[in-house]
């Protein structure tokens, strides 16, 4: 059974959610929270599979609890939902540790591939804030000379296989659509897609797409 936990401070969404979620076989909602401490104090007791949070909640917000949560080593798949598609919190959202990152319009049928497709480990951003986020590294600031330099060489680690598979990340394809266009086994895309995790030091593929955009491996 796929649990989940609903975070925000919106009785009746939390309670439109639940009826979504629990009509769906083999899911049921765990808990619903009114705010970030509360969203704390309930996955501290009952750990969901995934956690629906809304970015702003009284007190701590969705982004805070999220980085809160993942420095303690959650195991909880957790998604951003808000109404919100501005730059600045999706990029927080992605480096806070967010495998998801939707919006409160999301069609339930979306919704429901999305809390999937996080809880098998991928990641998942609305098309909107995808656009932002990606437009977001046209003209990117400045990086760090230490990140870039991590950047560079972590770059120059990457078999010519390993960047093909990266370049297809990056233009949103999965596992299975990257072994249909490069003629691989499910296995060798996996251990792909974790060698590029491991060399790069991202956490997921939010984050590989990230390394692909700043490296000019893959361009918007």
């Amino acid at each position: 059974m796929l649990t989940i936990g609903l975070a925000d401070d919106e009785a009746l969404f939390t309670m439109g959610l639940s009826m979504i979620i629990d009509a769906q076989p083999g899911m049921r909602v765990l808990w619903q929270a009114i705010d970030g401490a509360d969203a704390i104090r309930r996955h501290d007791a009952q750990r969901p599979d995934v956690l629906l949070l809304d970015i702003q909640m009284p007190g701590t917000d969705g982004l805070a609890v999220t980085e809160r949560l993942v420095k303690a080593g959650t195991t909880t798949k957790i998604i951003i939902l808000t109404t919100f598609e501005a730059d600045a919190y999706v990029l927080t959202a992605v480096e806070s540790g967010a495998a998801g990152f939707l919006l409160k319009n999301t069609p339930p049928d979306q919704l429901i591939a999305a809390i999937h497709t996080v809880h098998r480990g991928d990641a998942v951003i609305s098309p909107g804030p995808t656009r932002r986020l990606f437009a977001a590294f046209r003209d990117p600031a400045p990086a760090r000379d230490d990140a870039a330099r991590h950047d560079r060489q972590a770059a120059e680690q990457l078999t010519a296989r390993e960047r093909d598979v990266l370049t297809l990340i990056a233009a949103g394809l999965t596992n299975r659509e990257i072994c249909d266009r490069l003629s691989l086994s499910m296995p060798t895309v996996k251990t792909h897609v974790g060698n590029l995790i491991a060399k790069t030091g991202a956490r997921d593929r939010v984050q590989l797409v990230l390394f692909a955009l700043r490296t000019g491996l893959a361009t918007v």
